[in-house]
């Protein structure tokens, strides 16, 4: 059998941090998913300035080392490797709808869902309104513009509509200066969501993949939260920069977020909701959401991340570890389904399935 010709699309086409974001989680994928046998990895690395770049490898002074090209000269060299999948590393907004798009003008499959539903998972106000009217229940709320005037009630959630990682998010209460918390969100987009609070119980994320025909809810990963001190995760929950300016993890250290057992209430109910959501969006081979669950036990839909860089820091690789599915099979099933050609919201239609988690593995993962 020949082997599978992958391409690792990475870099971002808007800032040097997401370039960063990228090749962070796009090395990880790359060391521990290579398999000689089955693939012969590409990387096609994207920066700033809109060039090209093919490096051997993810290293820094690799990529620093390689020429750049224009982008009808990559096009001409993605055509001449003969690519049989490509495998979306890019966060940037562009990476993850016109980039991806491309892949679909040149008939070159790629992992996860199309450019069309991420354009439209970046939109949060968008994502609500399509999953609230399946029924799942969110957030009220209402998108601002510059100059529009902030009336709203208090407290409330600030955020950038089209931004991910918490920048520019911030909780607004009767002590908080709500024109700075617009004026930060407006940094980082055009368009800024105001949102109820909901009072915090727990907040929890939620993967489904789709394995063998079948919908498979994955065991929930819960971050680290509290009522009093802690009532919003922020950037500074999920990422930090390192000395060498390099960036980091942080969700991943075991005070920030843990698998969920799977026999704890909340997990049934959450799993209902996300099957509804990937479902109402159109997703395939992969989804992923973040939900709210206030002091009652009612979950509540915050947004939706469509995206998994298959690296082993990756939220649906680890709650996929923690199902007893291992990075390379998760990454194989996913590989395959693209080939495949499973387009559309589920390809052949999986049915809704849950997975048997194993309460060994669950334990060793706490």
């Amino acid at each position: 059998m020949e082997k599978l010709q992958i391409l690792h699309l990475v870099g971002s086409a808007v800032s040097d941090f997401y370039c960063e974001l990228s090749r962070l989680y796009a090395q990880d994928c790359l060391q521990n998913t290579a398999n000689p046998d089955l693939y012969e990895f590409h990387i096609a690395y994207v920066s700033p300035d809109l060039r090209w770049r093919f490096p051997k490898s993810l290293d820094n002074a690799e990529i620093a080392q390689t020429p750049s090209v224009s982008v009808p000269e990559a096009v001409a060299v993605l055509i001449q490797l003969q690519i049989d999948v490509m495998v979306p590393q890019m966060f940037c907004l562009p990476g993850m709808t016109q980039y991806r798009a491309l892949f679909d003008l040149l008939k070159i499959p790629y992992v996860g869902n199309s450019a069309e539903l991420m354009a439209l998972a970046a939109d949060k106000a968008k994502a609500k309104a399509v999953v609230s009217a399946a029924g799942v229940t969110v957030p009220a709320g209402k998108v601002l513009h510059r100059g529009d005037c902030l009336s709203v009630s208090r407290p409330s959630i600030i955020k950038p509509n089209h931004s991910d990682n918490s920048l520019g998010l911030s909780l607004v209460t009767e002590t908080t200066d709500g024109n700075a918390a617009l004026a930060t969100a407006f940094e980082y987009a055009d368009e800024v969501l105001v949102e109820e609070f909901i009072e915090l119980g727990r907040e929890v994320r939620c993967g489904v993949i789709v394995q063998a025909g079948e919908l498979v809810c994955l065991p929930l990963e819960e971050y680290a939260v509290n009522p009093e001190t802690h009532p919003i995760r922020t950037y500074a929950d999920k990422l930090k920069q390192n000395e060498d300016g390099s960036l980091d993890c942080a969700a991943k250290e075991k005070t920030k977020a843990w698998i969920v057992d799977p026999s704890d209430p909340v997990t049934q109910r959450v799993w209902a909701l996300a099957k509804q959501c990937h479902v109402a969006l159109g997703c395939r081979h992969y989804s992923l959401f973040d939900f709210r669950i206030d002091p009652h036990g009612q979950p509540w839909f915050l947004e939706a991340g469509l995206y998994c860089s298959f690296a082993q820091k990756s939220v649906i690789s680890m709650m996929a570890q923690a199902a007893g599915i291992s990075l390379t099979d998760l990454f194989q099933n996913m590989v395959q389904m693209a080939v495949a050609g499973k387009a559309g919201a589920f390809g052949d239609r999986p049915k809704i399935a849950q997975i048997d988690t194993k309460a060994e593995t669950y334990s060793a993962l706490r």
